[in-house]
């Protein structure tokens, strides 16, 4: 089954272009963790908001992936820049444009 979250995160004023930074840098071993997508934006309209979309293989390898050394590293270094103020929504993925749907252990349709 593949798992996806999509969550936002207000920043201080003054600080989402950092933060977008530190999110952007901090990739190297998502993919390697299970994730198949990692899409960071900013909302047009609100200039202190960042919105993150991911795609995992599972919910297992998303929540194993928040112990990783960078994932940390990067959520230490980001948390003094955020305000507290998240949203998040978990799905799971039936198919769409674009999206291949994992399913069992082995990742395969």
């Amino acid at each position: 089954m593949t798992y996806a979250y999509q969550g936002t995160m207000r920043t201080r004023p003054g600080h989402r272009d950092e933060v977008v930074a530190l999110l952007l840098g901090g990739t190297d071993g998502l993919r390697t963790a299970g994730c198949r997508l990692y899409a960071v934006g900013v909302s047009e309209t609100d200039p202190d908001l960042v919105v993150v979309s991911e795609l995992w293989e599972s919910k297992e390898h998303h929540d194993a992936s928040l112990r990783l050394p960078e994932t940390t590293a990067v959520i230490a270094a980001a948390m003094p820049m955020l305000t507290g103020e998240f949203t998040g929504a978990e799905a799971r993925v039936e198919g769409g444009l674009g999206v291949d749907v994992l399913t069992g252990a082995a990742g395969r349709p």
